[in-house]
């Protein structure tokens, strides 16, 4: 794991801030030489695979591993008496065992882990362990779930979390009232890397993993209480990552390899292979979303009503805080007197969910903007319209919690900016390509049923924790003759964290070269690569420690040359004091000039989690989309011609990258309105691979139309905002909408069927 140069030396007095700097780890992903967690490798090293529950719901009876243990090669097999602890994982809730502890809750179940001395031999050997299950009967209706008399899923109850907002004394009455029921899939994050990671013993009987994870400081926290060890004795450092966005939040494989380890006494690697990875990490959740919404005649929105039900799956993760995620923002970005909302999130016999880009958000979009585009049909008014009537401002309240809306909203600047992007070509009479028609290269239509429709939608999010939840993160930056260095635990997941960092660093520093070290545990804690916080909160950290270092550089040159720090300029290699330079190497010497800060964002958020109310975020992100859709009114067939955009960056810090987000976020949002499940059927999934989970092929990716817009957050480093959500909350409703406009269908779900538009 080498120290990656991140920023070469800029002209003397260019910042990098603002700038499109190239990404150093793009080439070696093009050319091969890049290394993910499944190319790490030491001597001497063991392989492990994962015995799990081919059953939902089931009592486990026996469990026999001797035909497996002596197969040659074979080294150890572990099970739950091999666990030192009784103690339990999870991300936000502790539910889950390390292997299945009695009764197993969803296909995929953990239930043994065996160690071979090849990754083969040890997937092989890993079918010939004997399991005895008594069959239970499984519960997969979320809803039957929540009622008082269903069967109990686990110990701690069918109900992961229950909130309920209410906001607003007036009643539930207005002009003109739709109600619509919608529905969301179970998505899953599809990342191409599967898990995989190296779990080494240490001298103190400490364990070191090099993985691909989200926030390595949780996965200490969790693999130390389960082994029983000192946090400091698991140690974790990051390796290269094959795409996450929110599935590697939780653990998997991380606890039974340092098991491995610390049994074997030898280094022990694993690598998922693609349908073990689709049952071993959370999707997102499928939502029920069920609305009421009244507004008078001239389209003031009056109230919301909305009852949202997540499944969960059989443990919690990070369930909690999604459904927070879907009942804020369950009455969208828009001003709205009275609101009820009531959120449930439920345990079922379906596989486990969890984190995904969006985080709730997304399934409480497509609720709350498929239910405005009913009410714009009932009033008669533009939709676009409709929504710039209602949207919040500066100053406003939220409609959920009674919080004020921070400074920058641009909203309507979002609506204008994002309508007035240039469409595509009409649709042709004549196409000259399949690829102009929906069905591609199936050549099943000859474009005569081909009607074009056009969807709007609008999403927020907030970014940051929220909730109450305490941010900090911690950054060292040190400078020697040589340039900058960083230390920071902030997870690199193809986001260009590390870029970023970087960039904030080489600003401070007048231009300096600045390589950022592989994150570790040891770093200091920079929390999880999640909720669109990293570039705020470690690139505050790398700031402040930037800037301490650069202070200190500016007044050691100041008294070199007799006179004042105002009169010294930092430059890439050293510090200019009118025309003369003092290099580095005269200002460090020997000593490394250090500093080690953590930040915290100054605004305060000290909502009630239970009651939804007060200050519970830090930040939003305001987002609009517009989608154009080709569909074959006949086949049901669909094709994205283009989807515009306009998002809410508060300041690019790397504008390229940006745009790569947002490419990325509408890429998954078409995944979502049309094509991606996770199929289930009484708990079994019955689609992973990606034969059938289908995601977008370039093919299927749209042309995209995007204006950044640059509203600076006053409390947020350089005034930047998360980018890596807002491009999948709305572009999902959006052409949702579009398939409306087209066809006349309701379109009650995502991802659409050709059945729902033929029907």
């Amino acid at each position: 794991m080498s120290v990656e140069s991140l920023v070469d030396a800029p002209a003397t007095g260019a910042s990098p801030i603002g700038r499109s700097v190239p990404r150093p780890d793009v080439p070696p992903k093009i050319d091969g030489s890049f290394e993910f967690s499944n190319d790490v490798s030491v001597a001497g090293m063991l392989f492990g695979a994962t015995v799990r529950s081919p059953h939902p719901h089931a009592r486990l009876v026996h469990l026999g591993i001797s035909a497996a243990l002596s197969t040659p090669g074979v080294v150890r097999i572990l099970t739950l008496d091999d666990v030192p602890t009784r103690a339990r994982t999870g991300h936000i809730v502790a539910d889950a065992p390390p292997f299945v502890d009695g009764v197993a809750r969803y296909v995929g179940e953990p239930v043994a882990f065996v160690v071979a001395r090849s990754q083969e031999l040890a997937w092989r050997a890993a079918d010939l362990v004997e399991v005895t299950w008594e069959t239970l009967e499984p519960l997969t209706d979320p809803d039957l779930a929540l009622t008082p008399d269903s069967q109990r899923v686990h110990p701690d109850g069918n109900v992961i979390r229950e909130l309920c907002l209410e906001r607003g004394d007036g009643p539930l009455t207005a002009d003109v009232i739709v109600e619509g029921t919608w529905s969301t899939g179970r998505q899953d994050q599809a990342f191409l890397g599967p898990e995989s990671a190296l779990a080494m013993p240490d001298v103190d009987g400490g364990v070191t993993l090099v993985l691909a994870t989200q926030d390595l400081h949780t996965d200490q926290e969790q693999i130390a209480s389960v082994l029983g060890l000192e946090e400091e004795q698991v140690r974790l450092v990051m390796s290269g990552i094959g795409g996450a966005f929110g599935g590697r939040e939780d653990i998997t494989c991380q606890v039974h390899l340092a098991l491995a380890a610390l049994a074997t006494g030898r280094p022990v690697k694993t690598t998922y292979r693609r349908a073990e990875s689709f049952l071993a990490h959370p999707k997102r959740h499928p939502a029920t979303l069920r609305y009421r919404m009244g507004a008078d005649r001239d389209g003031t929105f009056r109230f919301v009503e909305a009852d949202i039900v997540l499944d969960g799956g059989a443990y919690a993760s990070t369930s909690g805080p999604v459904l927070g995620s879907a009942c804020y923002f369950a009455a969208g970005p828009y001003r709205v007197p009275v609101v009820r909302v009531r959120g449930r999130a439920a345990r079922t016999n379906n596989p486990v969910c969890g984190a995904m880009r969006g985080f709730g958000a997304v399934q409480a979009c497509f609720g709350i903007e498929s239910t405005v585009d009913l009410l714009a049909a009932e009033l008669g008014i533009d939709p676009i319209e409709l929504r710039r009537r209602n949207v919040l401002a500066p100053g406003d309240e939220f409609p959920t919690s009674g919080q004020r809306v921070g400074p920058s909203a641009p909203l309507r600047e979002l609506i204008d900016r994002c309508t007035a992007l240039p469409e595509p070509a009409p649709l042709p009479g004549d196409p000259t390509h399949p690829y102009d028609l929906p069905g591609g290269t199936g050549l099943t239509t000859d474009g005569e049923h081909v009607r074009r429709g056009v969807g709007f939608a609008l999403g927020v999010k907030n970014h940051l924790y929220g909730e109450g939840v305490t941010e900090r993160s911690v950054a060292t930056v040190t400078v020697t003759a040589n340039g900058a260095t960083i230390r920071s635990a902030a997870a690199e997941c193809g986001q260009g964290i590390v870029s970023a960092l970087a960039q904030i660093a080489s600003a401070a520093l007048g231009g300096m070269p600045v390589e950022v070290e592989p994150a570790t545990t040891e770093a200091g804690y920079s929390g999880s690569s999640s909720a669109s916080r990293q570039t705020w909160m470690s690139g505050a950290a790398v700031r402040q420690a930037a800037a301490e270092v650069a202070a200190r550089l500016l007044t050691d040159a100041a008294g070199r040359a007799g006179v004042t720090p105002d009169d010294v300029e930092l430059v890439p290699d050293g510090a200019l004091v009118g025309d003369e330079l003092i290099s580095l190497d005269e200002l460090v010497g020997d000593e490394p000039i250090v500093a080690t800060t953590e930040y915290r964002p100054p605004r305060t958020h000290r909502g009630d989690p239970t009651t939804g109310q007060g200050d519970v975020h830090v930040s939003w992100m305001f987002v609009a989309h517009r989608a154009i859709v080709d569909v074959d009114v006949e086949l049901g067939l669909c094709r994205v011609a283009q989807v515009a955009t306009a998002q809410d960056v508060g300041r690019a810090l790397n504008p390229r990258e940006v745009r790569g987000q947002i490419l990325g976020g509408i890429t998954q949002g078409i995944g979502l309105a049309l094509n991606e499940h996770l199929e289930t059927r009484d708990g079994h999934v019955v689609n992973n691979t990606f034969t059938d989970y289908l995601i977008p092929t370039a093919a299927d990716v749209a042309p995209v139309e995007a204006a950044l817009i640059e509203e600076p957050d006053p409390d947020a480093p350089f005034g930047l905002k998360g980018v890596g959500e807002p491009s999948a909350l709305s572009s999902t409703a959006a052409i949702a909408a579009a398939i409306r406009t087209a066809t006349g269908a309701p379109v009650h779900r995502v991802p659409v069927r050709p059945d729902d538009l033929l029907t």
